[in-house]
């Protein structure tokens, strides 16, 4: 009935009218199919019948003839079928990568063979000319590179023999229109009718297949089921189009177009297209023939699609709120400084900042130099003529805000209370008698003078024995502010004398931030590991400390940042080192030497007792009453557990104890309220929580052998002790010589030499007949071989050592000795000797020999560390052979 009308109403019109419609038609779809690309093509399909129409229904099998003359007229470009769509069999195929191409759509497709495109344009110029669509194979396209698509590949059309590149179900596609590309590619604009399988290949260049046209299942259109599912469908299209309207055009025509939201199969096709998902989804919509199950994917597709984009639409909503929040409220602030500026209330940025940086030059102006002033003064000038905008803006704020930073004229006020100052020192730290009565001094001498003068002390010691925390302790004594910086491994000189201003990022040095952070002109600076700077393409940073370090240079002192002299001259310089080898002699000579040695075990008791016990108690929340350190425990910790010069280690294993004591008490369940039996760590228990001892004795021998004699050496760690090993190797005659071993260093080796020398000279006064060593290989070893060992203290025990092997004797038990002998016999003073003293007294030496001229540092030690020590003066060797071997009785 359809057909008849729409028959009788083109017949009711003038034959000019015809034309112009056919002619406007023709227009209008050649329009659409250039606008067309991935979107539906609208087409008045109400005048084709049921399932006839090829270019609506996949089941259709009515022939072309039965088409009105609107469709199968003599128009090569209309966008259905104008023949019997059956008698299509054989198809070029036109693989697609980027997604299959369901019935009715509209699809622009990249061809790159250019004998299928020739192929398609010549049956293009012959009438209108079908091919087959077929999607690549998921397999196929998981191996490819993720952005290749059908409009980005090059040269990847070529299809294998047996076609197993692509699926077996395709479409076949209606070439609307043939364009050329860039090279031999080409356009193609696709519109699928109907679904097809292929059967099998006709030729391969190009390839084409024989094809199966497929049909719709057979189902109910009126099935409640069927219409509940295409209701829905249609439903979640209107969803998708108020959510995201992009989907508006490529489905206009269906509220103009009754019978195609009527037709399952099409609203299946269409939902499905408006999906964006992976091709492999749309080819099993397109392979699916039972109409039913079609709907069902595509309406699980289509509630994806409709959840994914409320979400997208919430996420941009809430981005846009944000923005307009931002927005608005950055337009209030403008405002708000418009109204402030017009009632005067406000000034601009840059007249803000050059009012501040006056009322801090007016803070300090009185107390400043006149020099100083002028330069801000300049420089304020300067910001005022720049624009805000302007490079130079910013750096000369920058210098500003340093200039006007630094304590100008300020000087905290000096506690010179001699009393305090000791009590704070002694409560802080036991021992270092030293360092604490130079400090005294210092505040003495302020005392009478009534100012205190900037010093540079430096405070020399191994590890651990509180160096960098007594600079804390005087500061605190002086009342002074403290600042730290370690130079350990330091290689620029700008990190002590600033970078010029020229360079981005810019900064003045330590020296500058120190008084900036301390706000005062007078802190005390603890200048830490000295005895390390580095030096590198920056330069030397010690020639850097030179002017700093200089008392009559750094009353002037330039910072290379500021570019105005400084007055550290009240400054108090702390340095602290392990050696002093290694620090250059014109800095040396600058700074105050103290030597702190290493305590001797009961000082490190008392230390232990009166702050690193306590402090472990604190640290682990071990309470007092259940735990105990006994104190032969910790005589037995201290000498075979922790005999280095310093106390860290000692603190490190009092934690160590106090852990393991609050693990056992919380598995007693103490924390909850349980009762238990006090703790106390005893000697026997001690291995328990502190693991079995790292000392237990540096003696090898308790009575040395004949050719073996004790020495005393010096380390950074501390004092030690030093066994010098000699031995007969070879006898016969022309055979004495002499061989060394044991990591000894130039100056030690030389010190073997002398001492062997020296061993035969003696050996002639004392037996004129004695050839020994004339005729004996002698090996010289000191033990610890891996351990470097150098210097020349060694001299004097190596004679020893030479001459027991020579008389056959062994020295006095409990001997050791030190010093350094020239050629002639002479005994030269060695450094280290409080070191060396504890190191005796902890091996259970009883009898000392030191250089005569070593005796003012033996009166320097206190007498707990000389008690039930025999110290031996002696200026020549022969003293010392009279001592090591007495006269036989």
């Amino acid at each position: 009935r359809r057909r008849a009308s729409r028959l009788n109403e083109s017949n009711k019109g003038s034959n000019s009218t015809k034309a112009a419609a056919n002619s406007a038609n023709a227009n209008k779809s050649s329009d659409e199919g250039r606008e067309g690309r991935g979107k539906l093509v609208e087409i008045d399909l109400g005048s084709i019948e049921g399932n006839s129409a090829p270019a609506l229904s996949s089941s259709s099998s009515s022939s072309a003839a039965s088409l009105p003359d609107e469709v199968n007229g003599s128009e090569t470009n209309a966008l259905v079928p104008s023949h019997d769509g059956q008698a299509l069999r054989q198809l070029v195929v036109v693989p697609l990568r980027s997604q299959p191409l369901l019935p009715g759509i509209l699809l622009p497709v990249i061809v790159r063979d250019r004998k299928t495109l020739d192929t398609i344009r010549e049956m293009k110029d012959r009438g209108q000319a079908y091919v087959g669509t077929f999607f690549y194979d998921k397999d196929f396209t998981q191996t490819m590179p993720p952005d290749l698509t059908d409009a980005s590949l090059e040269g990847k059309d070529e299809l294998s023999e047996n076609l197993d590149e692509i699926h077996q179900i395709g479409s076949l596609a209606q070439v609307h229109q043939v364009s050329d590309g860039l090279g031999d590619t080409g356009h193609l604009l696709l519109m699928a009718h109907r679904r097809v399988s292929r059967i099998g290949l006709v030729s391969r260049d190009p390839s084409t297949v024989v094809v199966e046209h497929l049909k719709d299942l057979d189902y109910d259109r009126n099935d409640d089921i069927i219409r509940a599912t295409t209701m829905e469908v249609v439903q979640c299209i209107k969803q998708l189009l108020l959510v995201s309207p992009i989907y508006k055009e490529q489905v206009q025509y269906l509220s103009r177009n009754n019978y195609y939201i009527h037709d399952p199969s099409r609203i299946a096709d269409l939902g499905a297209t408006l999906c964006s998902v992976e091709g492999q989804d749309l080819q099993d919509i397109l392979e699916e023939l039972d109409v039913k199950k079609r709907l069902d994917k595509t309406l699980l597709l289509l509630k994806k699609e409709v959840e994914l984009n409320k979400i997208q639409t919430k996420i941009s909503k809430q981005v846009e709120e944000t923005i307009n929040e931002k927005q608005r409220k950055y337009f209030l602030m403008e405002q708000l400084k418009s109204i402030k500026k017009e009632l005067g209330m406000e000034k601009d940025d840059k007249s803000a900042l050059t009012s501040k940086f006056e009322e801090l030059l007016n803070s300090f102006r009185e107390d400043a130099p006149e020099n100083i002033v002028k330069v801000i003064e300049e420089e304020l000038q300067k910001l005022s003529d720049l624009q805000a905008a302007s490079p130079e803006f910013n750096v000369t704020r920058t210098y500003l805000d340093w200039l006007t930073s630094i304590p100008w004229g300020k000087f905290s006020e000096d506690k010179l209370d001699v009393t305090f100052a000791k009590e704070v020192l002694d409560e802080d730290h036991y021992g270092l008698d030293d360092v604490k009565e130079r400090i005294l001094e210092f505040i003495a001498v302020a005392t009478l003078k009534g100012m205190a003068q900037g010093k540079i002390l430096c405070l020399v010691g191994p590890p651990g024995v509180g160096k960098t925390s007594i600079g804390k302790s005087i500061a605190r004594a002086l009342g002074r502010k403290y600042y730290r910086f370690s130079v350990g491994g330091l290689s620029d000189v700008a990190e002590i004398k600033g970078h010029r201003r020229t360079y981005i990022g810019a900064m003045p040095g330590k020296l500058v931030q120190c008084l900036k952070t301390s706000g005062t002109g007078n802190p005390l600076v603890l200048i830490d590991e000295i005895d390390k700077l580095g030096r590198g393409v920056s330069g030397d940073p010690a020639s850097a400390l030179l002017e700093l370090l200089d008392p009559e240079q750094n009353s002037g002192f330039l910072d290379h940042y500021l570019d105005v002299p400084l007055d550290l001259s009240k400054v108090l310089f702390v340095c602290t080192a392990n050696i002093l080898e290694s620090i250059p002699a014109p800095l040396l000579d600058r700074m105050e030497v103290i030597r702190i040695s290493g305590y001797i075990s009961s000082e490190k008791f008392a230390i232990a007792k009166r702050y690193l016990e306590p402090e472990a108690v604190d640290m682990t929340g071990v309470p007092q009453e259940y735990t105990e350190i006994s104190d032969q425990a910790m005589h037995k910790l201290i000498d075979e557990y922790c005999r280095e010069a310093g106390v860290r280690n000692l603190k490190n294993h009092v934690e160590k104890i106090y852990r393991k004591l609050a693990l056992e008490l919380v598995r007693k369940n103490v924390h909850e309220g349980s009762e238990t039996d006090k703790i106390i760590v005893t000697e026997d228990t001690l291995p328990k929580y502190a693991g079995p001892p790292a000392f237990t004795t540096e003696r090898i021998w308790t009575e040395t052998p004949v050719g073996v004699v004790m020495g005393l050496a010096w380390t950074s760690m501390g004092g030690s002790t030093l066994y010098i090993e000699a031995s007969v190797v070879e006898k016969g005659e022309g055979k004495g010589s002499i061989t060394t071993t044991g990591s000894l260093g130039d100056v030690m080796k030389e010190s073997a030499l002398i001492a062997y020398a020296c061993a035969r000279d003696c050996l002639l006064h004392v037996d004129e007949s004695n050839d020994f060593f004339g005729k004996s290989r002698i090996h010289i070893h000191v033990p610890a071989g891996a351990t470097p060992k150098d210097g020349p203290s060694a001299g004097c025990t190596m004679i020893t050592a030479l001459l027991s092997l020579a008389l056959d004797r062994s020295v006095i038990p409990d001997l050791a000795m030190t010093g350094e002998v020239t050629l002639t016999g002479r005994i030269l003073p060695v450094g280290g000797i409080k070191e060396k003293v504890i190191a005796a007294r902890r091996s259970g030496v009883k009898t000392i020999v030191l250089p005569k001229e070593n005796l003012k540092d033996v009166d320097e030690l206190a007498a707990e560390v000389t008690e039930g020590l025999d110290i031996k003066f002696v200026e020549t060797y022969k003293e010392i052979l009279d001592i090591a071997f007495p006269a036989e009785e």
